[in-house]
């Protein structure tokens, strides 16, 4: 009798593990598209929290103000490993990841683009970042 599963995922970038009810698991791994030179949006989930857990290597959460449907301003959080960081529904984010980072999310399992609506940055919102990247 088996009495547990378990996952893993050692590739690039991320992969849903598997879900339960409304919850869905899954690995985020290193993917060059999140290097700071790469990121060209921020992202909010309006209908739901989102919970990160570094496992391993580094990750940096990067939350925009926005006013009007412009970034007006970029704060930068550096994970602690085995924490448990909830980001709260509607706040935007993006992150960058070391290239041995593992990070655990958690999050509804409807969590799509249809209900995680983006601002892309302009030239000015991409300066805000690699600032607070610096930082």
């Amino acid at each position: 009798m088996k009495n547990y599963d378990s996952y893993q995922f050692d590739g690039d970038g991320y992969k849903k593990l598997f879900h339960y009810q409304n919850w869905r698991v899954a690995i985020l791994n290193y993917v060059a598209e999140l290097e700071i030179d790469q990121i060209s949006y921020v992202e909010s989930h309006g209908a739901t929290d989102e919970v990160f857990v570094l496992l391993e290597g580094s990750c940096d959460i990067f939350f925009a103000d926005v006013i009007s449907g412009e970034i007006t301003k970029i704060e930068k959080l550096s994970l602690e490993q085995n924490k448990v960081y909830k980001i709260h529904a509607g706040v935007y984010h993006t992150h960058t990841l070391s290239k041995d980072a593992k990070l655990l999310i958690v999050e509804e399992e409807n969590t799509c683009d249809d209900n995680s609506p983006r601002i892309h940055l302009t030239k000015t919102s991409k300066a805000l970042l690699i600032d607070a990247h610096r930082e």
